[in-house]
């Protein structure tokens, strides 16, 4: 089986004249570049390894400096590069949280087994992620991300369980 890579970053500009990169982080743990020593980078569908000398976090970015870009014009070449880390590199999540990637695409069942079709996409709104749940063709149906309506998500089997309020 093919190594699976999730991006965390991607190189958006650079930072200077010292070879400094602008990332946006792809990844709702942006401190985590501050720990890392090396990143894959995947430029044009090649994929190479890069070691970071520097990281820091500025306004909604992270400024990396690697040892392999001496300067802007090595920078430049990597504009809009996406940095990448294998499965085993993602930052644990607690009991009960799950990434966005691992759901999209899950079946979603009521609590009687009836498929109320596949999990597109995830909303964030201000209080609770929605699940945006629709049969191939089919109306989407919106399911808040709550507790008391998804009643069970198996990642590994692809299923997810949930109950609708009375007023959906």
């Amino acid at each position: 089986m093919a190594e699976e890579y999730i991006d965390i970053g991607k190189i958006v500009n650079t930072q200077g004249n010292r070879g400094e990169l602008r990332i946006f982080p792809l990844t709702d743990f942006p401190g985590r570049f501050l720990d890392m020593d090396t990143v894959l980078v995947e430029l044009n569908g090649e994929k190479r390894k890069y070691t970071i000398e520097t990281a820091r976090l500025y306004k909604k970015f992270v400024i990396i400096k690697f040892k392999e870009t001496p300067d802007m014009t090595a920078a430049e070449k990597l504009k809009g590069a996406l940095l990448k880390v294998t499965r085993e590199e993602l930052v644990e999540l607690p009991e009960g949280s799950y990434y966005i990637f691992d759901l999209v695409g899950i079946n979603v069942y009521d609590p009687a087994g009836n498929s109320l079709g596949i999990l597109e996409e995830v909303i964030h709104t201000g209080a609770n992620d929605v699940y945006v749940v629709a049969e191939q063709g089919g109306k989407p149906v919106l399911v808040p991300a709550l507790k008391s309506v998804v009643k069970e998500i198996d990642v590994p089997g692809r299923r997810m369980v949930v109950e609708m309020p009375e007023e959906y």
